[in-house]
């Protein structure tokens, strides 16, 4: 392999923040992409995909160890839990593990990055100290995002490969069967709410409703996650990364309507969890009626994470002004990235 070329290990491949990661490499020419998933996933140009448990670190290093040319790792791997201290085990475990099976033979590896989230804040305990820094002292345990990186910080020590750690916000783009992808939540929402004749009304808390809250759009992120791995200034650093923008809900629910020609009413706390269970008739018949890929509904009913997303009746919001002086100066329109997505899924034939 030339030297002007680089090899991606992408953990977490098949999420949105790992395919939006896949695309953005793709059009950069000049890395060899491999993308790993717990799933097989769909060949792809130009990547290969290991179905890898990194959980087992016998699979692990039977399916990795033979990677010596990789010279970047970008970990995006995720695995839920239902509460936030049995997170930890298995999401440190699979980082450890993917670690282990590539360090020994990938001589040439310059950089590791780590995909964190607000959760370093404590975002989603309650209100937190806004807007949140970098160099904000961590909060009491248990957080995964945080023994991730002091993992990452303690393995590097001596060894000539670097560090990063991307701190977005909500994460918005296109990938289906993702526990956290509330772009894709909205508009079946919002489709379904044409569908059945009734207003779009916001389903979240009604301090959720007035509260400051920012998005990181997922292509944004690529770029980001690219450059804090490729700029020597960002070695050993983390970042928040979000869009720029702050919003209300108030303000934006009602645009988010117009994307699908839906009025809007007062807004009515309502757990999306439990008032979507009973949709998936709805939905397969909204699937062959308009012609849309045919797509299970427990690929796009992930309800529990717009939940959490609406409970928020506090300001989420992140000081995003290290990037910029460390050399990152994009920036995304939030409601922009909104109406890009709604068009990019209906072109997929995902909703109507």
């Amino acid at each position: 392999m030339p030297d002007s070329r680089k090899l991606a290990l992408i953990a977490g491949a098949q999420g949105v923040i790992g395919r939006n990661l896949i695309a953005h490499l793709r059009s950069l020419g000049d890395w060899d992409i491999v993308g790993l998933s717990r799933r097989p996933a769909q060949p792809e140009e130009g990547v290969q995909h290991i179905a890898v448990d990194l959980l087992d670190i016998d699979d692990a290093r039977a399916k990795l160890s033979g990677l010596r040319g990789a010279t970047h790792v970008f970990y995006a791997a995720y695995q839920d839990k239902p509460t936030w201290a049995e997170l930890v085990a298995p999401n440190v475990a699979m980082l450890r593990n993917l670690l282990d099976a590539i360090e020994p033979t990938a001589t040439g590896l310059r950089h590791v990055s780590l995909m964190q989230g607000y959760k370093v804040y404590g975002a989603h305990l309650g209100p937190f100290k806004t807007p949140a820094r970098e160099t904000d002292p961590p909060h009491m345990p248990p957080e995964f995002n945080v023994d991730q990186q002091a993992l990452l910080e303690s393995r590097q020590q001596g060894k000539a490969w670097s560090w990063s750690a991307l701190r977005p916000s909500v994460v918005c783009g296109f990938a289906l069967g993702n526990p956290m992808n509330l772009a894709i939540s909205i508009a079946v929402y919002g489709a379904m709410c044409k569908e059945l004749g009734v207003p779009m009304r916001f389903p979240g808390k009604p301090g959720a409703y007035g509260s400051l809250i920012e998005m990181t759009d997922a292509g944004l992120l690529a770029r980001a996650t690219v450059w804090a791995a490729t700029d020597e200034r960002a070695a050993n650093q983390a970042f928040n990364i979000n869009n720029g923008d702050l919003f209300r809900w108030s303000e934006m629910w009602p645009r988010l309507a117009t994307l699908f020609g839906v009025e809007t009413a007062p807004p009515l706390p309502m757990s999306l969890d439990v008032v979507m269970a009973d949709k998936e008739p709805l939905w397969n018949a909204m699937v062959e009626r308009h012609g849309l890929m045919p797509t299970p509904y427990s690929d796009v009913s992930a309800w529990r994470f717009p939940d959490f997303v609406f409970g928020w009746d506090y300001d989420v919001i992140a000081d995003g002004s290290k990037a910029r002086r460390f050399g990152f100066h994009e920036f995304v329109e939030t409601e922009e990235m909104f109406a890009r997505l709604v068009r990019e899924f209906r072109e997929k034939r995902l909703i109507p």
